[in-house]
C-alpha cells in the first residue's frame, strides 16, 4: 500500500508528518502545474470545476509514481464534492489503473468529523495502538496550526514590505523548516523565530493599507494555483489581505465538542439569515454571511467560485442586494483564466478603492 493525497495550501506538510511517524509508505504528488490542469482537463468532463480537474490531475501524477490508495475529501451535501471520490475512482480504473482504492476523509458541514479521521488514519497504521495515532494526528495538526499563523503574519507584512518578495520568500522558508519540525520544541522555535523575522522586514511605516476580504470556495480560497496566487498578487499591489479561511480552522475538530459555544460558522449563518436562510452547499452560505458581517472591516471584497459552482453562483447573486455598501469583485476560476486578465482586474479594482478612500475621506475633511 502507498498512500498519497492531493494539494490543497500546505495539506501536505501534516499528512507527511503522519505518514512518517506511522511508517506508512507515502508518496507526495509534484505541486500543481501546467501538466497537472491539463491531465485534469483531458479526464474529466469539460462542465466540471477547477477543484476536480487539479484534483485528478494530482492523483494521476500521483498514480505514475506508483501510488494506490488515495484520500479524498467526501461525505454528503449539496456540493459536488460527494461525488469526487467514486467519479474520480472510476475514471483512475479506465486510465488503467485497476487497483486503486479511494478513502474518503469525511467532511459534514465543513469541519472533519474527529473520531472517523482518526480511525482513518488507525486503518492506515500498520497496527499503530490507538494512543500513538492520536498523538500523531495532533502533532500533524500543530503544524497545519502553525504554518497558518505564520501565513496571517506574511498577508500583513506583503502590503508593507520595501522590498516586495521578502515574506514570500520567508513563507517558503517557513514552510520547509516545519516540514523537517520533528517535535513541538522543534516547531515553536521555527514559528516564533520565522514571524519575528517577518515582524522586523524594513516596512513602510507611513502607509495604511487597503484591506480588502477574500472570500468563496474552500478550494480556490486554500490553493494559490487555482487563482494565480491572487493574495501575493495584491500584496504586490500594496493591499493587505484578510482571509478567515484556513485549513487548520478547515480540519478543526473535537472530540467532546461544546454544545453552548456559538461557532464564527453560525454567526455567518445568522447574518446571511436576511437573504438565505438554508444551506446550498460549498460555501455559498458562508459567503454571503461573511459580506453581511464583515463589510465594515474591509474596504472590498474579493469573491473567488469555480466556474459552474452553485452554491457560489447563489451567493453571488446575493451579495449585491444586501444593505452593507462595499465594492465586491468576483472572480470566476477556470482553465480559461488568464493571469494578465486578472492582473488586470485587480489593479482596477484596487484603484476603485484607493479613489474611495480618498472620496471618504475628503468628505470627512469637508474638502468638496
Amino acid at each position: 500500500m502507498r498512500v498519497t493525497l492531493p494539494h490543497m495550501g500546505n495539506l501536505c506538510i501534516p499528512f507527511k508528518s503522519i505518514f512518517q511517524r506511522l511508517d506508512i509508505d507515502y508518496v507526495i504528488p509534484p505541486l500543481n502545474s501546467r501538466r497537472t490542469l491539463s491531465l485534469g482537463i483531458k479526464y474529466s468532463s469539460e462542465g466540471l470545476c477547477i477543484p476536480f480537474k487539479l484534483i485528478l490531475g494530482n492523483l494521476i501524477e500521483a498514480a505514475e509514481l506508483g501510488a494506490d490508495t488515495f484520500l479524498l475529501p467526501g461525505g454528503y451535501g449539496i456540493c459536488r464534492l460527494g461525488y469526487y471520490a467514486k467519479t474520480q475512482e472510476q475514471i483512475l480504473h479506465d486510465l488503467g489503473y485497476k487497483n486503486i482504492k479511494v478513502v474518503e476523509v469525511v467532511v459534514s458541514n465543513d469541519q472533519l468529523s474527529g473520531p472517523s479521521f482518526v480511525k482513518m488514519i488507525k486503518s492506515l497504521s500498520n497496527n499503530a495502538s490507538w494512543l500513538k495515532v492520536a498523538s500523531v494526528v495532533r502533532f500533524g495538526l500543530s503544524k497545519l496550526k502553525a504554518l497558518d499563523q505564520v501565513e496571517r503574519v506574511v498577508q500583513k507584512v506583503r502590503a508593507v514590505e520595501l522590498v516586495k518578495g521578502t515574506a514570500n520568500q520567508l513563507l517558503a522558508e517557513t514552510v520547509k523548516a516545519i516540514d523537517q519540525a520533528d517535535d513541538y520544541r522543534a516547531l515553536k522555535t521555527v514559528q516564533s523565530d520565522y514571524i519575528d523575522q517577518l515582524n522586523h522586514v524594513a516596512k513602510d511605516e507611513q502607509v495604511r493599507p487597503l484591506v480588502v476580504g477574500i472570500i468563496g470556495e474552500f478550494y480556490v480560497l486554500l490553493e494559490p494555483f487555482a487563482s494565480f496566487d491572487i493574495e501575493s498578487e495584491l500584496g504586490k499591489l500594496g493591499v493587505e489581505v484578510k482571509r478567515r479561511l484556513f485549513i487548520s480552522e478547515w480540519t478543526k475538530f473535537s472530540l467532546l465538542p461544546n454544545p453552548l459555544k456559538i461557532s464564527e460558522r453560525d454567526q455567518l449563518y445568522r447574518a446571511a439569515a436576511p437573504y438565505l436562510k438554508r444551506d446550498v452547499g460549498g460555501e455559498g452560505w458562508e459567503s454571503v454571511g461573511e459580506k453581511v458581517l464583515r463589510a465594515k472591516e474591509y474596504d472590498g471584497i474579493i469573491h473567488l467560485a469555480p466556474f459552474t459552482c452553485m452554491p457560489e453562483i447563489v451567493a453571488q447573486n446575493i451579495m449585491p442586494i444586501t444593505k452593507e455598501k462595499i465594492p465586491i469583485l468576483t472572480i470566476i476560476c477556470d482553465e480559461q483564466m488568464a493571469k494578465t486578465g486578472l492582473l488586470t482586474r485587480l489593479e482596477a479594482f484596487v484603484d476603485l478603492l484607493a479613489r474611495q478612500r480618498r472620496t471618504h475621506y475628503n468628505k470627512q475633511l469637508g474638502v468638496v
